[in-house]
Parts: C-alpha cells; structure tokens; sequence
C-alpha cells in the first residue's frame, strides 16, 4: 500500500458526494485531476472500491469501509495540526456549520473578520436548503445552524443577527406600474417557487394562506441563482430575500413591485441546540459575534436599511 493523505481526502469526498464533479469541486480541483487520483487509490486494493452503472458512481460496501478508515485517519492528521497550532498558542480547529441557501448571503460576512484573526481554524461550512439544515442541527453535527425562520419543535438557544425581508420582485423592464398593489395582483401573476424544504418557500406559503390567496405556479427552482436567472428571463415573479438581489437591484435588472403586506419580515438567526457543550473555537466564535454583530451589520448591510 502507497496511498497518500491527498488520495484519502478525494475518496472520501467522492463518498461523500456520491459525485466525482461534486468532489472535484468542492475540493477545487479538476474532475480529471480527482479521476485520476481515484484510479491510482483503487488500483492498490484487490477489491473494487466504486462501481460505474452507467454514468453514475456507486461505492461499494468494501469502498464504505475504506471511506470510514480514510475519514478517521484524516481527523487524526487534523487533531496532529491542531495541537501544533494550540502549542504555539494559537486558536486551533474546526468550525462547523450549515447554512440555508439565502444565507450565503449573510454568513461570510459575520466569519470573515474571525477567520483572518485566527488562521488555524478550519472553515467547514455546508450551504444547503432548510430541511438537510434542520437535519444536521437535530443530528448535532454541526456547531452552528443559520437559518430565516426558526423551528418550532426544536429546543435551541439563538442569536438573531440581520433582519430578513422578503419582497415581490419581477424583472426591471415589467409592465407593471410603480405604485403599490393589493394582494389581489397574485391573482394574475405567474409566480416562481422555492423548491418544498425551502425557508423562502415556507414564508411564501404561509403569507398567501393567511391572505387566502390563490397564486398560478409558474414553475419551481431549486436555488435562488436559478430563481434570479428565471425572472431575468421574463418568466414570471417571485417573493425573494432582498439580501439575495442587491446587484440585480443596483445594475435595474430586477424591481420591487410593491404589493400591500410585503414585505415579509423574519431574521436571520444562529441556532444551536439547548445546553450543546461548544468546543474553544465555537465559544470564540460565539463570542466574536456577541461583540461585533452591530459592527458587522453597519459596515456590510447598511444599504437594506433603505427598502
């Protein structure tokens, strides 16, 4: 066996993902960079460790167990760089969390100035839809959950941190006047959704329940690059996070149409579970933004106070 550190991180990203593309570009790399390294990793078993069905990959039982070995060695050489770093007194380890898709909007804004003062720390953050959010806050797999509408049936303590507000948005050029719409307006609108599972899509819901309002469906997309994309094509409108179109607002490609009970306002909120025992660097975290959240907030979102 001469596999290295660098062949144990591909596979296992790939186990992960279930995807050499995935892999590859969560991992930076070219997809041809990561097939060949996996070609070399798996010639040095005598059991095959994937299986291409088609132009999927499947990783075989023997490859899952590999996958767990590569996973614990790898923390082992992480936990090695750690206590490196901690006996040089510096701030050392990982800071886990997930994100809902929106909040990619937000997030790097509050770690961006934590991450420069303490280099030794390791950034994994997953940005994915709501409910896989929830999942891993349940799962206690990460130290810290963004999210635009809290859970009700889970216990967590919270930190509100940014305002989150939800605007009827429709391409620059739409024919619709400047002035403000009664709710009614949904009725001849095809309106863009949220995939189910989405915050975005809970708060959209939930408005034209409570004004009992019947909406033609459009379509439904699964991120809000794609729900941006579609309005800028014409395709219809959509209630969108204001935080998500500031470019869009800025260049006049996309407008605010102002209807009567928008916009919808929840916040943007780290969670994480009742009575959870953080590690050093959550805690510093934890605190960092205690202290600097209004800081934050001045410097990077000033421009949403105006909508």
């Amino acid at each position: 066996m001469n596999y290295t550190l660098n062949q144990l991180q591909i596979f296992l990203k790939i186990v992960q993902t279930n995807s050499i593309t995935k892999a590859s570009e969560e991992l930076h790399l070219t997809q041809p960079a990561v097939s060949i390294q996996l070609k070399n990793f798996q010639n040095q078993f005598e059991i095959p460790l994937t299986e291409v069905v088609g132009r999927k990959i499947f990783i075989t039982d023997f490859g899952h167990e590999i996958a767990q070995s590569a996973e614990a060695i790898l923390n082992q050489v992480y936990a090695i760089n750690y206590k490196t770093l901690a006996h040089k007194g510096q701030l050392a380890g990982r800071l886990k969390q997930s994100v809902v898709s929106t909040g990619k909007y937000v997030m790097p804004y509050f770690l961006s100035e934590f991450m420069k003062q303490h280099s030794g720390i390791e950034l994994m953050m997953d940005v994915t839809n709501k409910s896989k959010v929830i999942d891993s806050l349940e799962n206690n797999e990460v130290d810290f959950s963004l999210v635009s509408i809290l859970p009700p049936h889970l216990n967590v303590e919270k930190l509100e941190l940014l305002q989150n507000k939800l605007f009827l948005v429709g391409k620059s050029t739409s024919d619709l006047d400047k002035k403000e719409y009664t709710k009614k307006i949904f009725n001849d609108l095809p309106i863009i959704f949220r995939e189910k599972g989405s915050g975005t899509r809970q708060a959209m819901e939930q408005y034209f329940e409570q004004s009992k309002i019947t909406v033609q469906k459009k379509m439904e997309l699964t991120s809000n690059e794609a729900v941006k994309q579609a309005l800028l094509a014409g395709l219809g409108y959509s209630i969108m996070p204001l935080i998500g179109i500031k470019n869009e607002l800025h260049n006049e490609e996309l407008r605010i149409i102002k209807v009567q009970g928008l916009p919808i306002k929840t916040m943007w909120t780290l969670v994480w579970p009742r009575g959870k025992k953080h590690s050093p660097v959550a805690t510093a975290f934890l605190d960092f933004i205690q202290k600097e959240k209004t800081k934050i907030v001045s410097s990077n979102f000033s421009w949403y106070e105006q909508y």
